[in-house]
């Protein structure tokens, strides 16, 4: 008689990693704060009251405190239209009490996003969306990731996941989520192949993923049966009830190296939000001591 219990892929957890990296900001926070006497400070804005997006900033703001992080919080109402937005977007990039600018997605039906986010000043792009953080990412050149792709980027190497030659499939081709991850990807030697919604026979591509990314928004697209036995799945999509977009009970048992959703990648997403924040300020004021 055989063993019919399936071996289940090995969790990976970015709770664990996220609290470390979150622990080592919090030092270079005081550190810069003891040198300077400035404390780093994150403004995030929140364009009308989605539940969602205000938990969201709301969770980001309490990680800001624990991190040595000042938050300033800039609530809008929904009617904001774009021109709007972009002066209050000017206004943070200008304001020299503030180190990282954080615009929560979506802004809103009334809102041109692309516009928004060019309002941030790239030395104040600490969540990698504008064009200019983009292109210095995908040629090696200093700026700020974007926080989701770096954040899976961090959780690949802690689990020690070798990227060279293998092929990482895509799923998704947002301009902060899809496309930065494909080319982090890239950067490490990966052979990277982007799918998206009309892409023809998608499982026939995913059964090819040594290293498969889902960031796409449709909730359990992927099941285990698409999967390659053995493949790494990182799960980026968050849909309501907690769902990912890889169902996945079946995708574990087929999986070498799955992530949960929640406790996978959205802590390190936070967790790199945080450390870019005080990078930023490092850079901002410069070698200067009290």
């Amino acid at each position: 008689m055989t063993d019919q219990n399936p071996v289940l892929a090995r969790l990976m957890d970015g709770t664990a990693p996220a609290r470390r990296l979150t622990d080592a900001t919090a030092a270079a926070a005081a550190d810069l704060r003891l040198r300077t006497g400035v404390t780093p400070c994150l403004a995030t804005v929140l364009v009308g009251e989605d539940p969602a997006s205000v938990t969201y900033v709301r969770m980001k703001r309490n990680r800001c405190e624990k991190a040595g992080i000042r938050s300033r919080h800039v609530p809008l109402p929904a009617a904001t239209s774009t021109a709007q937005l972009v002066d209050v977007l000017g206004e943070l990039s200008a304001d020299p009490t503030v180190h990282g600018i954080l615009l929560q997605h979506p802004a809103g039906p009334r809102v041109d996003e692309r516009a928004a986010f060019e309002a941030i000043a790239p030395a104040k792009d600490v969540d990698g969306v504008t064009t200019h953080s983009f292109a210095a990412m995908s040629f090696g050149l200093p700026g700020f990731t974007s926080c989701t792709p770096g954040g899976i980027m961090r959780l690949l190497d802690e689990y020690r996941v070798g990227l060279t030659g293998k092929h990482a499939v895509v799923i998704g081709r947002s301009a902060i989520l899809g496309k930065p991850a494909g080319m982090l990807l890239l950067a490490r030697d990966a052979t990277v192949t982007y799918c998206h919604s009309r892409t023809v026979d998608l499982p026939s591509i995913v059964r090819e993923a040594d290293v498969l990314i889902a960031a796409v928004g449709r909730p359990e697209l992927i099941r285990g049966e698409h999967l390659k036995p053995g493949a790494v799945v990182i799960d980026a999509g968050y849909n309501p009830g907690n769902v990912g977009d890889v169902h996945f009970a079946s995708a574990r048992e087929r999986a070498g190296l799955i992530t949960p959703v929640p406790g996978g990648v959205g802590p390190m997403t936070i967790a790199v939000l945080l450390a870019q924040t005080v990078e930023a300020a490092t850079r901002q004021l410069g070698p200067q001591r009290q």
